[in-house]
């Protein structure tokens, strides 16, 4: 089902820990600069991390409802990285929705 690992593009957790990271390290330094910054700096707290994930859960949908292979491929990103800053700003970590998804593993 999938081509040999070397052939294959980063496709693997250590893409998500390192973008998860990223969304701590904006958290913790943030700067003006940064769009992950001024979601989690806005006045709208929580809020706006999830205004953020809604907005690109709808283009996503639309994407797939739609069939079109692209722009659901983009917009599946848009929403796993929205989903993590979500995630941060809810205060919930990575590690623990992995873990959860362990427990419910069978």
């Amino acid at each position: 089902m999938f081509p040999p690992r070397e052939e294959r593009p980063v496709n693997d957790l250590s893409l998500m820990e390192e973008l998860w990271r990223v969304i701590e390290d904006r958290a913790t330094h943030p700067s003006a600069a940064s769009y992950v910054s001024r979601i989690l700096e806005d006045e709208k707290g929580v809020d706006k991390a999830l205004e953020k994930f809604g907005e690109e859960s709808i283009e996503f949908i639309l994407a797939a409802k739609n069939r079109v292979h692209e722009r659901t491929v983009s917009e599946g990103a848009d929403l796993l990285f929205h989903y993590l800053i979500a995630l941060y700003a809810s205060g919930v970590t990575l590690d623990e929705i992995l873990i959860e998804l362990g427990r419910r593993r069978k």
